[in-house]
C-alpha cells in the first residue's frame, strides 16, 4: 500500500518490515505490520474485517474490511513493538532498553552531504537513522 500523509510518502513495498501481529476470525480478523522507512520513520500498515478499527463504510449501516497506514513517532513504534513483538524482535529493532535513561529528542543541522551519506548507510544497514547517530556519538564519546 502506498499513501501520502502530511506531505510524506509511506510505501509498504519500499519500507523495511519489522514485525507483524494479528488475530481474530471472520469479521473480526485483523493484522498490523510495523515498517521503517529508509529515513528512519516508522509506520503501521493495518488491515481488518468489517468489525475492526480498519472497517470502512460502504453505505448506510454497511461496512466492509479496510486497510490504513498510520505514521508513528519513535515512542509510539516502541510501544507497539513492546505490546506486539517478542523481546528478541524488540531488541533487534530498538536495542535493549536502558531502564535508567529517558530518550531525548534533538534537533540537528548537518551538512546536506553528511546527512545524505548517513541516510544511505542507515538504509543499507537496515537501521534507523537515529541508531546511526547514536552509534556515532557513542564511538565519539569513548
Amino acid at each position: 500500500m502506498k499513501k501520502i500523509i502530511n506531505g510524506k510518502v509511506y510505501d509498504t513495498d519500499k519500507a523495511r518490515e519489522l514485525g507483524i501481529d494479528g488475530g481474530g476470525d471472520s469479521f473480526h480478523s485483523w493484522s498490523e505490520t510495523l515498517y521503517q522507512k529508509r529515513t528512519g520513520e516508522f509506520f503501521l500498515h493495518g488491515e481488518g474485517g468489517p468489525m475492526t478499527k480498519y472497517a470502512r463504510s460502504i453505505g448506510q449501516n454497511q461496512w466492509s474490511g479496510g486497510e490504513k497506514i498510520i505514521p508513528l513517532d519513535v515512542e509510539a513504534a516502541r510501544q507497539w513493538a513492546e505490546e506486539h513483538l517478542d523481546a528478541d524482535d524488540y531488541e533487534e529493532i530498538f536495542g535493549l532498553p536502558d531502564e535508567d535513561a529517558e530518550p531525548v529528542a534533538l534537533h540537528m543541522i548537518l551538512p546536506a552531504q553528511l546527512a545524505a551519506a548517513a541516510r544511505q548507510r542507515a538504509a543499507e544497514d537496515g537501521v534507523a537513522l537515529t541508531r546511526v547517530v547514536e552509534m556515532a556519538l557513542t564511538e565519539y564519546l569513548k
